[in-house]
């Protein structure tokens, strides 16, 4: 993924090719898809973090990196949570979904 992201910031021209991109129906579906899932996942990171620092530098290198630094953020937030499911999935909110230690019989 590094290597094809160097290539097409070093080798391409967004101005030229994305004007092309944009010209093609399924270019712009392409396009629409591709930042709905960089919108969603970056949801996902402004929900979990607690610094708003983080989320800006998170969230712009979502934008710039695509689902590079998705990659990065899910292995980040794994570490993060040591092995606890609900911190990887809620991060700071994770203390609200903590389970009841009640004894009860379902």
């Amino acid at each position: 993924m590094s290597v094809a992201l160097f290539n097409g910031f070093y080798n391409g021209s967004f101005s030229e090719d994305g004007g092309a991109l944009m010209q093609n129906p399924w270019g712009i579906v392409s396009l629409v898809d591709l930042y709905v899932g960089f919108v969603l996942f970056s949801i996902w990171i402004v929900y979990r973090e607690t610094s708003r620092s983080q989320i800006i530098v998170w969230v712009v290198l979502m934008m710039i990196l695509g689902f590079f630094t998705a990659s990065v953020y899910v292995l980040y937030a794994l570490h993060q949570s040591k092995d606890d499911v609900l911190t990887f999935i809620h991060g700071r909110h994770a203390k609200h979904y903590q389970r009841k230690d009640n004894h009860e019989q379902v």
